[in-house]
């Protein structure tokens, strides 16, 4: 059983599964990264100062003791990493369509065969044989 889990785990198909699932989570950083440190403040800028990672609707005030330490955390839906989200989704989306693209234009198109001729038909087999037959 050791023996079969070493074949199976030193298979190319799995070593290139771990180097993609890696690559994906480098590739995942500097996405993240490049839409809250460039894109986001840009976008922020036109939007009118807005850090959409600061959006939020408060459900419960946070509750804060007299001498500023604060007892009850505030109760808040963060919709604004929700907006980060959803444009570090739509980068990815387009970076991986840019890769896809230019992958697809490097391989060579494939051309069809042309196909075999068939041969005569059960029809005409049985044409020949009941001709055949007659002589």
């Amino acid at each position: 059983m050791l023996k079969e889990f070493k074949e199976f785990i030193m298979t190319g198909n799995v070593i290139d599964l771990a180097v993609a699932v890696l690559l994906a989570g480098a590739m995942g950083l500097v996405v993240k990264g490049f839409v809250s440190d460039i894109m986001m403040p840009v976008v922020g800028h036109f939007a009118g100062g807005i850090d959409f990672a600061d959006m939020k609707v408060v459900l419960d005030e946070a509750v804060v003791a007299a001498d500023g330490t604060v007892t009850v955390a505030e109760n808040a839906i963060m919709y604004g990493n929700w907006i980060n989200a959803i444009i570090n989704l739509i980068i990815v989306g387009f970076v991986l369509f840019m890769i896809v693209k230019a992958y697809n234009k490097t391989k060579a198109p494939v051309e069809e065969a042309p196909a075999a001729d068939p041969g005569p038909s059960e029809i005409d087999l049985l044409t020949e044989i009941r001709d055949a037959l007659k002589k």
